[in-house]
């Protein structure tokens, strides 16, 4: 791992420790993270997004290994994730151990493993589970490139990572699954 890189995930770990709001890089499209046992770094970005708390937002994890301490994992999710090859949020039952309001009405939790360098590397030094919400207003087209995020987004923000700023790779929203604690499988979001 370069030296930028590790620069920059000490700075945004910083900050999340300190209950902030960072702009970063994901397995997808840019984010915006907080600490997502943190009920107040979470609301901060609910605020900022302008986005009703009724509407989940998913978490980031770097190892599967993680997600039991977090929701019920039905025996499906395990067949699930070994087959999974592009980015994609499983949403989980029985949500537990976050801030309040990262849990919705129905208990379930929208889960992702990246592998992306960067955020895996950053919640691997944070070593908690980091919101990952797209970087706009709610309502507003997600960007699709750094370029793309509007400047009352960056100026909301604690940190903005510098890592893949002039990337212009297409990435787009991960797929959605949704599982019941009976192996049901239903796709949201392919």
């Amino acid at each position: 791992m370069n030296q930028q890189i590790k620069e920059q995930v000490a700075k945004a770990v910083k900050v999340l420790r300190e209950g902030g709001i960072i702009l970063y890089p994901t397995d997808t499209i840019w984010g915006l993270g907080c600490d997502a046992t943190n009920e107040q770094a979470v609301q901060k970005i609910y605020t900022l997004k302008q986005r009703a708390d009724s509407k989940a937002m998913l978490v980031l994890l770097d190892d599967v290994g993680k997600i039991a301490s977090y929701c019920s994992m039905p025996d499906i999710a395990y067949d699930l994730l070994e087959a999974i090859v592009s980015p994609t949020t499983i949403i989980y039952p029985e949500a537990r151990n976050l801030a309040p309001s990262m849990i919705c009405a129905e208990k379930t939790i929208g889960i992702r493993i990246t592998n992306e360098e960067f955020s895996k590397e950053l919640l691997r030094q944070f070593r908690k589970p980091i919101v990952s919400t797209s970087a706009n207003i709610s309502g507003e087209p997600s960007p699709r490139f750094f370029s793309e995020i509007s400047e009352q987004i960056k100026g909301g923000v604690d940190y903005i990572v510098e890592y893949r700023q002039e990337d212009k790779t297409e990435h787009k929203p991960s797929a959605i699954i949704k599982l019941g604690m009976g192996g049901e499988i239903q796709i949201l979001r392919k």
